[in-house]
């Protein structure tokens, strides 16, 4: 039997990563997103370091250190304090910018050309991201705009260096999550106890909700997004960012009963578009070369 192509399995994690806001807003104590961002990481980095048994050796201490830290520990922070001072929408369009910066960082990091077709499709996805999220009623906060971006930024250097490291020989992918989610998970720890004081008190829906976030939406979604990101393009990997904001739209509408205009239709179709040419190969005279 065969294995579902690869761009279907990364595709997993940004889907489940959408379901967030939602699990967020129905399932769990309010005022607490970085006691959520913390739940999501540590436990499932730790009960990877159990599984595995494997912990970094030489350099690899800083390396999973910096990329714990930028996939993880910045992102959650920056991430709610952009979905704070910023409308859903607008906040979601920010981080869906995620793969004009890698397309930046690629030429830096990674010693790419710049591909025009790669621009051209992320930006269009932007576009798209932003017909399906932002509503009438947008606002703009000049630092929930800075965390958005740098929500995006500190995700894509992430990416890109993940990409140029690649994974230690004989290191399972389920290792390599462990790494960074436990090192994103104990930088939380100061973070979370200084903004947030004590953790609230937890019934049965949190629970219910801490399990999908820290399971599906963590562990599970790292491994395979972690995966992904050794075996596909970087670029490819960072337009399939997209489908979260797209999930998150979705179920706002099936869910929360939000009504989905035309033009967010038409966002859908330009969106899933950049996803899908993300995924094919540029024409010859774009193809991406090593300089």
């Amino acid at each position: 039997m065969r294995s579902p192509p690869k761009p279907l399995l990364t595709a997993i994690p940004p889907m489940a990563w959408g379901t967030t806001y939602v699990v967020t807003t129905e399932f769990l104590p309010a005022g607490h997103p970085l006691f959520a961002g913390l739940l999501r990481a540590l436990p499932a980095g730790l009960v990877a370091l159990a599984s595995s048994r494997t912990l970094p050796c030489g350099g690899w201490w800083g390396k999973a250190a910096v990329l714990g830290l930028l996939n993880i520990g910045l992102f959650f922070p920056l991430l709610f304090i952009a979905a704070e001072r910023l409308p859903g929408g607008v906040a979601a369009t920010l981080a869906a910018a995620q793969p004009l910066f890698v397309a930046a960082l690629a030429v830096v990091v990674l010693r790419e050309r710049v591909s025009g077709w790669r621009l051209m499709w992320g930006v269009v996805g932007v576009v798209g991201v932003g017909l399906v999220v932002i509503g009438p009623a947008a606002g703009f906060d000049v630092v929930g705009v800075l965390a958005g971006l740098g929500c995006a930024g500190t995700m894509a250097l992430g990416l890109t260096l993940t990409k140029r490291w690649g994974r230690p020989a004989g290191v399972g992918v389920t290792a390599f999550a462990g790494w960074q989610l436990t090192a994103g998970g104990l930088f939380l720890v100061p973070v979370t106890v200084l903004f947030e004081g004590a953790p609230p008190v937890v019934d049965l829906p949190a629970v219910v909700g801490y399990l999908w976030l820290g399971s599906v939406g963590g562990l599970i979604a790292y491994v395979l997004w972690f995966r992904g990101i050794a075996e596909l393009p970087v670029a490819s990997v960072a337009v399939l960012v997209l489908l979260s904001p797209l999930v998150a739209g979705v179920l706002g509408a099936v869910v929360l009963d939000q009504v989905l205009r035309p033009v967010q239709l038409v966002g859908f179709v330009l969106s899933l578009a950049a996803i899908v040419a993300g995924q094919l190969p540029a024409p010859v005279f774009e193809g991406v070369h090593r300089v």
